[in-house]
Parts: C-alpha cells; sequence; structure tokens
C-alpha cells in the first residue's frame, strides 16, 4: 500500500520539477549573464574606435597673418586663406553653403535655398529672409564670404556685434572708449588664433538650435549634448569616449557626411573593420550586424528593426522639444500689444508673432519603416488640404531589404496653404516685411513667394502637417535599452502602429496559439504518461 501512494505521488511531484526548471530557466541565463564575455558589437566597436592621439603642426597664434588688427569679418577670412587655399572653392560646393541638396525632374530644388518647406518656421525663401542666416557659414546676413571661426574657433563670439563696436571706438580719443576697443580687439585675437577640429559645441550652435532655438527642431539634439554624460549619450560622454560630431559625420573637401533630405546618409552597412574607408553613419560601421552575443536573439533582429529603435528608449531627456506649433493662432494681442505665454518648461506656449506651441520632455519615438530616405513636399507640390498633409515622411516598407522599422519624432504643425493653387506656402518671417513685424498674413504670404518665385493666389487658409525627424542620437546605456515586452505585447506595444505582418506576443493568430497550446497540452500529457508508466512499472517490480 505504502509502494502505492509512493508511486502515485511521482506524477505531481514529477510536474512540479518540471514547471521549476521552466520557471528557473530565465533566472539561469540572467545569472550567467555578468560572466560572459563582452558583447561582439562592443569589442569590434572599441577595435573600429581606437585612442588616436591628434598631433598638430602649427600653432596659430604664432602664425604672422592672424597678428594683425582685424576690423572685418573679410579680413579674417583673407588671412585663413592666404594659407588655406582651397578651402573657399570646396566650402561653396557643400549643402552646408548652398543649402540646396539636389534638383528634381519637375524643376523642384530641395533644401533650405531652394523650395523646401517645413511645419516649424516654414521657409527660408530661398535665404531671402535674413533671420535664417545666423545659421550660415557667412558673416552677418550676407551668404558672401566664409566665416571659418563658425566651425573653427573654439571661442564663442558675436562676430557682427564685436565688429560693430570695433568700428564705434577703435578710432577714438575718449580713455573709457578705447579701454572697450582694446579689450575687443584682445577677444577677437584671442578667437581668430583659437584654430581647432569642429567640436560639439561649433556645430551645436547651428544643430542643436535650429528652427528658432534650442530643441526645436531635432528631438535629440540640443544643447544638452555640448558636454553630456553618460546617461544621456554613451558615445559624445564627456567621461566617456567624448566623440565629436565629426567621429561619425565624416568629412571630405568640407562635405560632411549624414545629410537626409530624400537620399540616403548611407548606402552601404560595411563595417570599418571591412573596410576603413565606408562612410562612418551607421551603427554596424562600427559594431557589426552581429553585435550582442551569438546566442543572443537580439541577433536576429538587425535585419528589421534599427539600433536606434531599441537604444534611444526616449529622446529630450534633459531638455524639452517642440511637438507642435500652430501658426493659425498667430496675431492676438492682449491690450492691444503681442503677448506671451510660458509652459511648465519656461518655454514660449504662445507668441502672438508664431501662434501656439507645444513642447515635451522624455518623449517615446514613434516608428516606421525607413530606408535612409525621406519623401518631401516643396512650395511647388499640390496637397490634399482635407487630410494631414505629410511635410515630410519616411521611405520604406517590410518588403524593402534596406528598411528597418526605425524611431522619429514627428512634429506636429498647422500652416498656411494655398486655397486655389492647392500648394503650402512660405511667408515672409523676418525683416521689415516680415510677419513677426507686420503681424499680416497677406502682406506676408506676398512678400515671401515674390522670394521664393513661386505664384501665389491671395487665398488662404491653415492645413493640419506632420513633419519626421530620424531619432539617431542620444543614445542610452544598454541597461536602459528597450525591453522585449515594450514591443512584444498585447496592449500598448510601442509598435502597434506598424500593421501587415505578424509579431509574436502582440498579434493574435489563431492557427499560430492553437499549435502553441497543442505543444503546451501534449507536454503535459507526455510527463503524465510517463508518470504512471513509471508508478505501473514500479508496482510490477514490486509484486515479484
Amino acid at each position: 500500500m505504502k509502494s502505492s501512494i509512493g508511486s502515485l505521488a511521482i506524477v505531481p511531484a514529477t510536474l512540479l520539477l518540471f514547471m521549476i526548471t521552466l520557471l528557473c530557466l530565465p533566472a539561469a541565463d540572467a545569472a550567467r549573464e555578468p560572466a560572459q564575455d563582452q558583447a561582439p558589437g562592443r569589442t569590434m566597436a572599441q577595435q573600429a574606435t581606437k585612442e588616436k592621439n591628434l598631433w598638430i603642426t602649427v600653432d596659430h597664434s604664432r602664425i604672422e597673418a592672424l597678428q594683425k588688427d582685424f576690423r572685418s569679418g573679410l579680413e579674417v577670412t583673407q588671412a585663413c586663406l592666404s594659407c588655406h587655399t582651397e578651402a573657399a572653392d570646396q566650402i561653396h560646393k557643400t549643402i552646408h553653403w548652398t543649402w540646396q541638396a539636389y534638383q528634381t525632374e519637375d524643376g523642384s530644388v530641395h533644401g533650405k535655398g531652394g523650395d523646401s518647406i517645413n511645419n516649424f518656421c516654414i521657409s527660408a525663401n530661398k535665404m531671402q529672409d535674413k533671420g535664417c542666416l545666423s545659421c550660415h557659414p557667412g558673416w552677418g546676413t550676407e551668404a558672401k564670404t566664409i566665416n571659418c571661426l563658425n566651425c573653427h574657433s573654439n571661442k564663442t563670439m558675436n562676430w557682427g556685434e564685436a565688429f560693430e563696436d570695433l568700428s564705434a571706438f577703435a578710432d577714438s580719443d575718449d580713455p573709457g572708449e578705447k579701454e572697450i576697443a582694446d579689450e575687443l580687439r584682445t577677444n577677437l585675437l584671442s578667437s581668430v588664433q583659437a584654430v581647432v577640429r569642429p567640436q560639439r559645441q561649433n556645430c551645436g550652435e547651428c544643430h542643436f538650435k535650429g528652427g528658432g532655438g534650442d530643441g526645436v527642431k531635432h528631438g535629440d539634439l540640443d544643447t544638452s549634448l555640448t558636454n553630456p554624460n553618460k546617461a544621456l549619450d554613451v558615445h559624445m560622454a564627456v567621461e566617456g569616449r567624448n566623440f565629436e560630431c565629426t567621429r561619425c559625420h565624416t568629412t571630405i573637401l568640407h562635405n560632411i557626411a549624414g545629410r537626409v533630405y530624400t537620399k540616403p546618409a548611407a548606402t552601404d552597412r560595411k563595417s570599418l573593420i571591412d573596410d576603413d574607408l565606408a562612410p562612418k553613419i551607421t551603427c554596424e560601421s562600427c559594431h557589426t550586424n552581429k553585435p550582442h552575443a551569438a546566442d543572443s536573439k537580439a541577433n536576429d533582429h538587425t535585419d528589421k528593426v534599427a539600433c536606434q529603435s531599441c537604444h534611444i528608449p526616449k529622446f529630450a531627456r534633459v531638455n524639452p522639444t517642440k511637438m507642435s506649433w500652430d501658426w493659425s493662432q498667430a496675431g492676438k494681442l492682449k491690450d492691444g500689444k503681442p503677448y506671451k505665454t510660458q509652459d511648465e518648461f519656461g518655454k514660449d506656449s504662445y507668441l502672438s508673432i508664431k501662434g501656439q506651441m507645444r513642447w515635451a520632455k522624455n518623449v517615446q519615438p514613434e516608428y516606421f519603416w525607413y530606408n535612409g530616405s525621406i519623401s518631401s513636399v516643396t512650395v511647388k507640390d499640390q496637397i490634399d488640404p482635407g487630410t494631414v498633409v505629410q511635410v515630410s515622411h519616411p521611405v520604406g516598407s517590410r518588403d524593402d531589404a534596406n528598411a528597418r522599422i526605425f524611431p522619429f519624432k514627428v512634429h506636429e504643425g498647422r500652416q498656411p496653404y494655398d486655397k486655389v493653387h492647392k500648394t503650402l506656402l512660405g511667408p515672409m518671417l523676418s525683416g521689415p516685411d516680415g510677419y513677426w513685424k507686420t503681424l499680416d498674413w497677406q502682406h506676408a504670404l506676398s512678400k515671401g513667394h515674390e522670394a521664393l518665385q513661386v505664384p501665389y493666389s491671395g487665398e488662404f487658409d491653415f492645413v493640419d502637417t506632420t513633419y519626421v525627424f530620424p531619432i539617431t542620437h542620444m543614445v542610452a546605456p544598454r541597461e536602459q535599452a528597450v525591453s522585449c515586452t515594450e514591443c512584444h505585447v498585447r496592449t500598448g506595444s510601442r509598435l502597434a502602429k506598424l500593421t501587415g505582418f505578424y509579431m509574436p506576443g502582440r498579434d493574435r493568430f489563431a492557427a499560430l496559439d492553437a499549435l502553441g497550446w497543442i505543444v503546451v497540452l501534449g507536454s503535459l500529457v507526455g510527463v503524465c504518461l510517463h508518470g504512471l508508466t513509471r508508478m505501473f512499472t514500479s508496482g510490477r517490480k514490486e509484486g515479484k
């Protein structure tokens, strides 16, 4: 009798042991994780980005051409070009100077210096809106002479104001004004001689503040990246690799790699280990396309999911970024005067000259299939005002071998369009005829389209729009990477908007679910049968 009871106990005991084993497997894997060797992608990245002892052969403070009493930006540029004789010709051919990417078959010129349009500051009016030229690499509001120091001085200075003040005080006999002039000369000379390779602060002076202020445009580019820590960006962290922008955005003849309009920033995914001349734009260039441990499931995702989708869980993690801009609300007055309001971040939520704006921090990206190209609308393209107009949108699909699921900031806008021509409009914003001065849409639109040389019917209204920005900076530490269950989950999946394919954990597929349950139940039945067999077999042996 005791033997029979002991035999019967085998079944639940076996089942219990089976379930405990299943539950312990993940924990066992996790326990082994720290003991594993470093992931191959990290090892390869360290090999590809070995520390280089940069050395120089010139001290610019000792160059005779840089010792003079500079009175204008033109004189500074002439001094630079006296040695760097080819620099001007090179820069004049780059998109940083022309603000033009390329021309399509219909004659539209893509770029701020052409027919491109956006849904934040709307248009540079073919560089006729002088307010936009603060981010052009020339002197002041004239796109004529190159200001080499925008990119190559590690001193920050308001050059236009400095030269203007020096001109006012330089020849004065007043002791106080002479002292001011001497101080200006000292600061100018120090800045002119402080020549460096481009640093983050140089690039960031425009790219962190594009669109009219810190963090307006790119959710992953703002002044917090000037001196970030590892929690914000593992590559640019000052206590880590401390990468400058040019470490990834490589430069040849002053052409800086990585620009995105509708052409891919990079067309291949070569590793630098295989080809050290490959454009250093994609993550694979350093980390390879199998960056995780050999038995890691994450390696099975790299042909469909961009590295950024997992390793940048949120953007605007320190400073807020602008998420929407409604120009239709602009022009309101209080007591007959323009006014403004601010939000919880201290950012302008309303300005009479700009309209209603919404800012946000720690924003979860939206995800799209993306092959490196972005389709965009110009002032010459017809739109459907009855829908939300995609001023720019990622190109790619699941069937595109070059496309990956990629994270984006989606900026929402409401902006003017031509009711007759069904095209988006580019108002002149700054200057005496600009909207910011007149608060007159009709006048600003007319002047803007004179500069754009595109017809305007005189009838306008406002339309809802979206504009996308790829998220590729602010790479978080691996401990903060997106977990599997943030995507592979029934409700609240990060990839809920991506349809047309089956994702385990997110989607229901009746036949597959049934097969899974059959396997589970079959395993349980097998365990039970095994237990029963052992019980009866044991009983027979004891009976003998």
